[in-house]
């Protein structure tokens, strides 16, 4: 458009020289053109200056689209994080409320645990053999660790105590605090596997309906519900007397409502 409008106007210029030079002399024409020339100079750089304001004007007008442009996509993507977590602030909360929940639930075992092994040994015929002392008092220290906190020890414990006594009547429960105490370290995937090896070592063990519920709440945290949801099921069928059937029906019920 400058170009096109600059062009005009030198054309317009370059037509004076011949029309002044027949209507006046040469001095006279000489100065009418001087002064023609001037104001067309002056015309065309007024044009051009505006010609440039207008096109400053699309540029900053382009300027801003654009960045009005990234200015929604950068809200777009807050949104997207915001949204990413909130997600994980409630799968952090929900394993959080799960974690609690087992602990309760490991705490009610363990008492029940101790009370029934009073009540055994006291009803226990002095012919019956049970667990060696020694043996009995590596797996005692070793449940005292769990009950301390102290995981990682308790483990170690726990292992030692395997390697030690292979073919103990306690070698399932040791097995199954494995898993607890991994679980307590939040280390889920070792937790499931650790408690998964108890079914497959001891599957008519006691332990082994208590380990399959742990292995749905390892599922749980890992986000895996449909795998827990058929766990829970399958202990319901394999081990519907046991007592942890009612909370894996409980939970099921609960699982069903979301």
């Amino acid at each position: 458009m400058r170009q096109a409008v600059l062009a005009a106007i030198f054309a317009a210029c370059l037509a004076l020289p011949g029309m002044a030079f027949a209507l006046f002399d040469d001095n006279v024409a000489r100065d009418r053109i001087e002064a023609l020339r001037k104001q067309v100079e002056a015309a065309a750089k007024l044009v051009e200056e505006r010609i440039a304001n207008v096109e400053a004007k699309a540029e900053d007008r382009r300027a801003l689209l654009e960045l009005a442009a990234q200015l929604e996509a950068l809200k777009g993507e807050i949104a997207r994080v915001r949204g990413q977590l909130e997600v994980l602030q409630n799968q952090i909360e929900t394993a959080d409320k799960r974690g609690k929940d087992l602990y309760v639930d490991i705490d009610t075992r363990l008492r029940k645990l101790e009370q029934s092994k009073e009540v055994a040994a006291a009803d226990k015929p002095p012919a019956e053999a049970g667990p060696a002392v020694v043996e009995t008092k590596a797996y005692e220290a070793a449940l005292n660790l769990f009950k301390a906190g102290n995981y990682p020890l308790a483990i170690s414990a726990f292992q030692l105590f395997l390697h030690s006594y292979p073919a103990s009547k306690l070698a399932p429960s040791a097995q199954y605090w494995i898993g607890n105490a991994f679980f307590a370290q939040r280390d889920y995937k070792q937790a499931l596997a650790e408690q998964q090896k108890v079914l497959s070592a001891w599957p008519e063990d006691p332990k082994a309906a208590d380990a399959m519920l742990n292995i749905a709440s390892a599922q749980e945290a890992l986000g895996d519900r449909r795998g827990a949801q058929k766990t829970l099921e399958t202990l319901l069928v394999k081990y519907p007397q046991s007592p942890v059937a009612a909370s894996a029906k409980q939970r099921l019920q609960q699982g069903s409502k979301k």
